[in-house]
């Protein structure tokens, strides 16, 4: 049974920015954003892409006004590294689901090898049975959890690296591969390891599953839960917060106090010179301080996300 993950004092000071957690298997997504919540006394706390509660690794936790900048972080690149256990099928496509041992034979290390090079570039990917994707407005998993078969259709993702990285054949009947991944947002692991099986014949799923990346944020500087623990529960949250705009790789312009007073009450304004032509930008005061999101184009800054003002309540 997973231990709770709830304790220690309520800070209710005011804080914005991303806090990038090392999550560990067996907690879920919402149970590490309970946990900053609590400990920060920020109400308003959200993650930037779930992890499954079997799976480890890299889990940004935008925090406070932050939180208003997540969509801009849901379409980066993830990467993971991913345990393959080859000779059974799965429900669920990982180790959580019933397993049913294939009869035919394992694959060798060079069969997989050339397998992984069909799962490469653009494919097109059915999501696994038991996921969040919604089917006639209800979720797969419920359907799924009711011995119904979902009618899912096939996504476009693309994986921009598959490599096999460790080969374990101890047991001759179920072997071992560790794999690397680099992929668009929406990709899912349980259902590469699937895929993999089946172009094998002989059946596979996901063991084990490590977030390394997500956008910019790498597990090497992900803080682990206890540290969390102990600088959110003493007060110390400013150590783990990293600016609310961090990975984001938009132009910036700067706004004097005059053009933020109009922009604060979402006017466009007109400016002579925009970086980058069209696109968005990071809208900054005189103290390099973001102030919000804006779309450049034609000369004219159109605001998409102000964060001060009325739109910096917590």
């Amino acid at each position: 049974m997973t231990e709770p993950l709830d304790g220690g004092p309520v800070r209710p000071e005011a804080l914005d920015g991303i806090i990038v957690v090392a999550k560990e298997p067996g907690p879920t997504s919402h149970d590490i954003v309970a946990l900053v919540r609590r400990l920060s006394g920020v109400r308003r706390v959200g993650h930037g892409g779930t992890l499954d509660p079997f799976a480890a690794g890299v889990l940004p936790v935008f925090v406070g006004l932050a939180t208003r900048l997540v969509e801009y972080h849901m379409a980066d690149e993830k990467e993971y590294r991913a345990l393959v256990c080859f000779g059974a099928r799965s429900t669920t496509d990982d180790l959580d689901g019933e397993l049913t041992p294939s009869v035919s034979p394992a694959p060798t290390r060079d069969e997989v090898e050339v397998a992984l090079a069909g799962l490469r570039g653009v494919i097109e990917q059915v999501p696994p049975a038991y996921s969040a994707v919604r089917v006639a407005g209800r979720k797969a998993y419920e359907l799924a959890r009711h011995g119904e078969k979902p009618e899912l259709r096939p996504r476009r993702v693309t994986v921009a690296r598959l490599e096999l990285t460790e080969w374990q054949d101890h047991d001759p009947v179920r072997p071992l591969a560790t794999i690397e991944v680099r992929c668009s947002a929406g990709t899912y692991i349980r259902a590469l390891a699937r895929d993999l099986g089946e172009q094998l014949g002989c059946g596979a799923y996901l063991g084990a599953l490590t977030r390394t990346a997500s956008g910019p944020f790498r597990l090497i500087d992900a803080h682990r839960l206890d540290e969390v623990r102990a600088a959110l529960g003493g007060g110390r949250a400013r150590e783990l917060l990293l600016p609310m705009d961090s990975g984001l790789d938009f132009p910036q312009v700067t706004l004097s106090a005059a053009e933020l007073r109009h922009f604060a009450r979402g006017q466009q304004i007109r400016r002579a010179f925009t970086p980058a032509g069209e696109g968005l930008v990071r809208v900054v005061d005189e103290d390099g301080r973001l102030v919000a999101i804006a779309r450049a184009g034609d000369g004219v800054l159109r605001p998409e996300k102000v964060l001060i003002g009325a739109g910096a309540q917590h």
